[in-house]
């Protein structure tokens, strides 16, 4: 049997797969009528496969049951990745599994948790189970419905962002919000760094830099939106639970929101938008750009500048006391580059289909980070109705939903004349 070949075959899949599985998974939304056209339909699959949360369907509290259940499956399944899906479910495709673990995370380096990628990929999914059924458990013990539950214990743990209600999450309790919120920040962690939570392996989770940095970050972000919303007006203890929620909601991508506060500051949304587009732990089920980049760029940068200075002096770029190669350097600043192209590129095709510059700008942005529905990062509002777009718009956040899920290269590498002169 012909292996894969990593420049080759892996990538075709990887695409494939990306692009295939929605469309299968649109059909049914156009069996039961929930859905009026095809557009809208696959809108609505490859925003759940890619866990973006961007959403056409007005009354999600409407859809049957079955419906609402497939809506958050497709969001969990796309969670780890189609690809880390197939090689669990496939033992005939897991000779080449290294081959297609590296082409779904062409853009990032992970840790894998075996020496073998398949038995990593399981190990992989059963935290990630194992934090949906805990999550599911605690949400039901709060007292919210089974169904609903489950769904948004789906929609969590994969940083989704698909609701069960129209409004959002208004009208939970308060133990409701703070057990969501705290499953948020975890699943912007490191998938690697749970099972080593789990394992009891706690050194590791000390030791790690980009961890330190996901709960700084977190900290802060949170300390500023409270402090802007109390200066805002607004009652201590609701800007504090409010701040968790949307930090937690926006840095993990998840998007998930509610009621907000009655004066909502400018502040929030200019700590928000940075949020959106550093994104989660690089290995988690978040979107964005991934912190574990944006640290590597700061410390390339800072040693840049630093040789500016004292133009003899050698300096290397460390994360986790390993030397980051300068090839990935560079690649991470070819990522980065690509990242803001097509968020500008997307932007561009927005305004042409009659959005506002700035709304144009924020939709891009959350949709190439696999947001979503974010909190009040623009005028539109977090309940925002995707279906008014015309199709043009829909297609083109389709493709960058895409493309942020993939990590642009391979996609890129299919629609390179080059790659098919090798085929």
């Amino acid at each position: 049997m012909r292996r894969l070949n990593i420049h080759g075959d892996a990538y075709r899949i990887t695409a494939a797969l990306w692009l295939a599985v929605p469309l299968l998974g649109a059909i049914p939304y156009i069996a039961t009528g929930t859905v009026p056209t095809l557009t809208d339909a696959f809108f609505e699959s490859v925003s759940g496969f890619t866990t973006t949360g961007s959403s056409v369907v007005a009354a999600p509290e409407a859809l049957p049951v079955w419906l609402r259940l497939w809506r958050a499956l497709t969001q969990w399944i796309g969670g780890l990745g189609l690809v880390l899906f197939i090689i669990a479910l496939a033992p005939s495709l897991r000779a080449e599994s290294q081959q297609l673990y590296a082409a779904e995370f062409s853009g990032t380096q992970q840790r894998k948790l075996h020496p073998h990628t398949a038995t990593s990929v399981g190990r992989m999914w059963h935290i990630y189970t194992l934090l949906t059924i805990i999550l599911a458990a605690a949400l039901m013990l709060s007292g919210v419905e089974a169904t609903d539950a489950v769904c948004l214990a789906m929609s969590t743990v994969s940083t989704g962002g698909f609701m069960t209600a129209t409004g959002g999450l208004a009208g939970y309790s308060t133990l409701t919000m703070s057990i969501l919120t705290l499953f948020m920040f975890l699943s912007g962690v490191n998938v690697a760094l749970l099972y080593n939570f789990f394992t009891l392996s706690w050194r590791r989770l000390r030791r790690n830099q980009e961890f330190a940095v996901y709960v700084a970050v977190f900290a802060l972000a949170s300390a500023g939106c409270t402090v802007a919303f109390v200066a805002a007006g607004n009652p201590w203890g609701e800007s504090v639970r409010y701040s968790l929620f949307h930090v937690a909601a926006t840095v993990s991508t998840c998007g998930f929101y509610t009621t907000a506060p009655q004066h909502w500051p400018f502040v929030v949304s200019a700590l928000s938008f940075p949020l959106i587009l550093c994104g989660a732990m690089a290995g988690s089920t978040g979107g964005g750009l991934k912190l574990r980049r944006v640290m590597t760029l700061v410390r390339y940068l800072r040693n840049y500048f630093t040789r500016m200075i004292h133009p003899n002096a050698v300096f290397t770029v460390k994360i986790d006391r390993q030397v980051v190669s300068a090839d990935y350097v560079n690649k991470i600043f070819g990522f980065v580059f690509l990242y803001i192209l097509f968020i500008v590129g997307g932007a561009f095709v927005l305004t042409l289909c009659g959005s506002g510059i700035a709304d144009a700008f924020c939709l891009a942005a959350a949709n190439m980070s696999n947001l979503g529905p974010s909190p009040l990062i623009n005028s539109l509002g977090a309940d925002f109705n995707y279906a008014v777009l015309p199709a043009a718009a829909k297609w083109t956040l389709m493709l960058m939903m895409i493309a942020g899920r993939v990590e642009i290269f391979a996609l890129l590498a299919i629609v390179s004349p080059s790659y098919w002169r090798t085929r």
